[in-house]
């Protein structure tokens, strides 16, 4: 039995162990890479360890952590710190997702903004998102934390492409979250393939027969 969960609804785990599944599955999460997690009170969530198979998790895959850090920290994801932070600071985030989404992380290494062409993108993202600096990757994690909970109080947005990274999201309903980053990632593929073939036509022999 895993003592750290035994007192949380399974429902709960299974819920997110299917979730972090079909992100598995899509391409969002990687099999080590990506973390979820769920609000339990005002001061303790649920979130996967920093060893979990993410498409295969089971209740031993998940940890709870407080907001007085313990050793269970070290056990948890290491984006533990990025989670808890969001918590404290928005009283309506049940859940967080942290996504290392392949191709709107590379679409983040040589831009700035998100400017979806696509439909779906340009309604439900706007027309124009910032992408978040990530600036050195050595001091990555001793600011990430402050760096995007500062991005969502100065941004009407509740998810954020950090450069290099991913994407990191939060919101009430796990299912909507999981179409959301569905989305970004979507829109920056659609964003990949239309450059490529702009740069295929770089003159006008796009129109000669």
């Amino acid at each position: 039995m895993n003592i750290h969960t035994k007192n949380i609804n399974s429902p709960v785990i299974s819920h997110l162990a299917n979730v972090a599944h079909s992100l598995c599955q899509s391409g969002l999460l990687g099999v080590f890479y990506g973390s979820i997690s769920a609000r339990l009170s005002a001061n303790s969530f649920l979130i996967n360890r920093k060893d979990a198979l993410l498409d295969k998790m089971t209740n031993d895959s998940f940890i709870t952590l407080h907001d007085k850090e313990d050793y269970r920290w070290q056990e948890a994801s290491l984006d533990s710190f990025i989670h808890a932070n969001i918590y404290r600071n928005f009283l309506e985030a049940r859940f967080v997702l942290y996504s290392h989404a392949p191709y709107a992380t590379s679409y983040s290494l040589n831009h700035d903004t998100i400017k979806p062409i696509d439909y779906l993108g340009h309604r439900i993202l706007g027309s124009k998102s910032k992408i978040l600096d990530s600036k050195e990757y050595e001091t990555l994690y001793e600011r990430a934390d402050t760096d995007i909970v500062r991005y969502f109080k100065t941004n009407p947005a509740n998810f954020v492409l950090l450069k290099g990274c991913g994407i990191y999201g939060y919101g009430r309903d796990l299912s909507a979250l999981v179409k959301l980053m569905a989305v970004v990632e979507n829109s920056c593929k659609i964003l990949h393939f239309n450059n490529l073939l702009d740069q295929s036509y770089a003159d006008e022999s796009r129109f000669e027969i």
